[in-house]
């Protein structure tokens, strides 16, 4: 069946039964730092900073030393595959093409991330977390970009990645006429196995902000959070998107600043345009909790087009919507063909949404997030065209995203918040596939051995329960 919503009785009440345990246990703090410290539970590592950037970036590095250190295994693996350029390439890239565009209180964060670390004995530099924090914008973005420029030879084709199945909604849609959010991140299954961090951090200067997100990095980059001016905020990538401006602000920066300086959809969308580099283009849902509006903003570079509603919904599911944009900054993304990955899920999501108006909240989302219909087949089948994403499943992976059959990608998380939990600074979290699914690295190597390359990345990623987290929790 298709569910209204898709899921079986007996499945969803576990899953909130799970919730409920889950969200009464609040782990005991098991590091500190200054007024930073640590804790673990339902899968995640829930990090509250606090400070300067100086001091936000230094309790970062030293609270999450050892995670850092693996995150950077697995971008210095990923990255130099699949671009044919070594990580040297990146690093100079950080310091002479990023760093001239990063202001003065992201660059004393990320120097003290890397202080944190190095105090912790793990031997990284400067450049080596800059390039980190652009890993979803360098190889591809900047490296096609520059592949053309420079006419080279037998360069790989390199299209940006395809991340994320998201809605927001409001007004006659939802129950109570609330804001409710909802977002998966899709990545490679070894980023997604460590991209579990609950990051709550109180700046000297800004808003509050609880996001989820990676060791490491600044910004979440898969952009789900919120922030005590009552900013809900998330995205999806723009698929077969082209273009970057090397002058331009890194879009970590502009994401990170929007989230924590941003009190209204209009300070949001100046944020992210000033400066745009085009790196990690992606079409952005934000809401503003104070005035129930919520808007859609595809931000290219050449096109910004921006919607708005205080009454309905926007999906997103890596396509573009705007004409101009998919014909100028696009591969010619199709966006009639039904088989492919975004407009499936598009055509799913946008079903879910009618057949269930008035009666969206935070359960529903969850429960939008684990759906395994396919749209194209009418089954109910976990592959790349599931709103819970499970490539590794589908003997077609995704072709316009340069995914192999079988490839180990898909849902590695899911997130959902509403008005009322955002106006407490709170949302859920759901480590590994949304639909409780786990993934055992072993068996899939054994079944797929052509894929035995990524063994030294490659780990379990275990499915965790929904987890409720609150800025400052545990304190």
């Amino acid at each position: 069946m298709h569910l209204k919503l898709n899921r079986a009785i007996f499945v969803f009440a576990l899953a909130l039964l799970c919730t409920a345990v889950a969200s009464a246990q609040t782990e005991k703090i098991s590091a500190t730092e200054g007024k930073g410290y640590r804790s673990e539970r339902g899968g995640w590592i829930f990090v509250h900073l606090e400070g300067t950037p100086s001091e936000v970036g230094y309790q970062h590095g030293r609270l999450l030393s050892a995670e850092i250190e693996d995150m950077y295994n697995v971008y210095h693996f990923e990255m130099p595959h699949s671009t044919k350029r070594d990580w040297e390439f990146f690093r100079n890239a950080a310091k002479s093409m990023l760093w001239p565009h990063i202001d003065a209180e992201y660059r004393a964060e990320l120097e003290g991330i890397t202080k944190g670390i190095q105090s912790k004995g793990v031997k990284l530099d400067l450049w080596d977390i800059v390039a980190m924090n652009a890993a979803l914008e360098l190889p591809g973005y900047y490296v096609p970009w520059l592949d053309k420029r420079q006419h080279a030879v037998n360069a790989p084709h390199l299209t940006p990645p395809g991340n994320c199945s998201a809605f927001i909604a409001t007004g006659s849609y939802t129950k109570g006429g609330k804001i409710v959010i909802a977002h998966n991140n899709w990545s490679t299954y070894a980023e997604g196995a460590r991209w579990t961090v609950m990051f709550d951090i109180q700046p000297t200067n800004g808003h509050r902000l609880l996001m989820d997100g990676q060791p490491g990095f600044i910004s979440s980059d898969d952009d789900f959070g919120v922030n005590d001016a009552g900013m809900m905020i998330t995205e999806t990538t723009i698929t077969q998107f082209i273009g970057w401006n090397p002058n331009g602000i890194p879009e970590f920066v502009r994401a990170r600043r929007a989230m924590q300086y941003s009190a209204s959809i209009d300070e949001y969308v100046v944020i992210m345009e000033k400066g745009n580099n085009g790196g990690y283009a992606n079409d952005w849902l934000v809401g503003d909790r104070k005035t129930g509006e919520i808007a859609y903003l595809e931000l290219g570079l050449k096109n910004t087009p921006l919607w708005r509603k205080k009454d309905g919904y926007f999906i997103s599911s890596n396509f573009a919507r705007d004409k101009k944009l998919i014909s100028e900054e696009t591969e010619q993304f199709n966006i009639d063909d039904m088989s492919s990955s975004p407009n499936a899920r598009r055509v799913t999501a946008g079903k879910m949404i009618e057949d269930n108006k008035g009666q969206i909240d935070v359960e529903l989302a969850e429960k939008f997030l684990s759906d395994h219909v396919d749209s194209y087949t009418g089954k109910v089948d976990p592959d790349e065209r599931s709103l819970c994403g499970h490539i590794d499943k589908s003997p077609r992976g995704v072709k316009i995203w340069d995914d192999p059959a079988y490839y180990p990608d898909g849902a590695v998380t899911g997130k959902v918040t509403d008005s009322d939990l955002a106006g407490k600074m709170s949302l859920i979290g759901h480590a590994g596939h949304p639909c409780g699914e786990d993934f055992l690295a072993a068996p899939f190597l054994k079944a797929h051995p052509e894929f035995e390359y990524l063994r030294p990345i490659l780990k379990d990623m275990k499915s965790g329960p929904w987890t409720t987290f609150v800025s400052g929790e545990g304190k």
